[in-house]
């Protein structure tokens, strides 16, 4: 077990900057911004830190913000839809609940439709836990004023967030029938395991082929991707752990081509979140520890 504060919180830290940022590159580039700034206070004030979790939490927080408003300005030039950038996940981010709901593709969207300043309070509020006097250090607002954002941001994601279904089971259940019927090109069955008003979002960035706009309703998507088996028949679909849900990956010519995730409601599938987008697709061959 290291001594290193920086080192045994790191993956907590990566987590706080993903969630804030719905980039992991962009995460680790924050990551390391906070390892410059707590190295660079010296031996002597490192151990003068009385609480070195809630230290690090904070510069990650204040580093992940300011990058978070840079993103924004960049995300208005961003050809089609944005999604997160997906992570391949362990077993045990899904094992907790909370956290897996926090870092769903599901939820880093609805995510996107906050400021960065709700975000950052929501995120530090929701998710970790952090009194409002630390939150208020982390994004330079008063500790009234953090509580006024934390309710504005609470009922903002209240209204846009998906119902999630707790059992994973049956999430599985219904991924599985979904790609096996995307595989063999079954219609009906696609049709089967969607909600009626499902809706498809895919992210190629400009840079590979995309719909640009949400595909609404279970036949529309159907429509899209039942042709799947017959232009793509070499075509490797499997499952995977994505943000802490059950998701899947598509590889041609054995490279990652696709990665799709879901949101489920009454045990349907009722979003199809697929990133196609080359630069997002770095962190789909291991596991990246999450934690809070």
């Amino acid at each position: 077990m290291t001594d290193d504060p920086f080192v045994a919180h790191r993956s907590l830290l990566f987590t706080v900057a993903y969630e804030l940022l719905g980039s992991a590159a962009d995460a680790e580039d924050t990551v390391q911004d906070t390892w410059l700034r707590w190295d660079g206070i010296g031996a002597d004030g490192r151990g003068e830190v009385v609480d070195p979790r809630a230290y690090l939490v904070r510069i990650v927080s204040r580093q992940a913000l300011n990058r978070l408003r840079t993103l924004g300005r960049r995300k208005e030039d961003y050809v089609g839809e944005w999604l997160p950038e997906p992570l391949m996940t362990a077993p045990d981010v899904a094992e907790d609940i909370e956290l897996a709901e926090s870092v769903s593709i599901a939820m880093l969207t609805v995510l996107e439709t906050l400021t960065p300043t709700e975000r950052a309070v929501f995120v530090l509020r929701e998710v970790f836990d952090l009194p409002f006097d630390e939150i208020a250090a982390a994004t330079g607002k008063s500790a009234a004023a953090v509580r006024q954002i934390a309710h504005r941001a609470r009922s903002h994601v209240a209204a846009r967030r998906p119902r999630v279904e707790v059992d994973r089971a049956e999430q599985r259940r219904a991924v599985d029938r979904f790609l096996a019927a995307l595989r063999t090109g079954d219609l009906q069955g696609l049709m089967d395991t969607l909600a009626p008003d499902a809706v498809l979002i895919a992210d190629g960035g400009g840079v590979v082929a995309a719909v640009r706009q949400p595909v609404v309703g279970a036949k529309k998507i159907v429509n899209l991707l039942g042709g799947f088996a017959r232009v793509a028949p070499t075509a490797v679909v499997e499952p995977i752990l994505l943000n802490g849900a059950p998701g899947a990956r598509v590889l041609l010519d054995g490279a990652i081509d696709t990665v799709i995730g879901f949101a489920f409601e009454d045990g349907r599938i009722s979003r199809v979140f697929a990133v196609r987008n080359p630069d997002k697709l770095h962190r789909l061959t291991e596991e990246t520890p999450l934690s809070r």
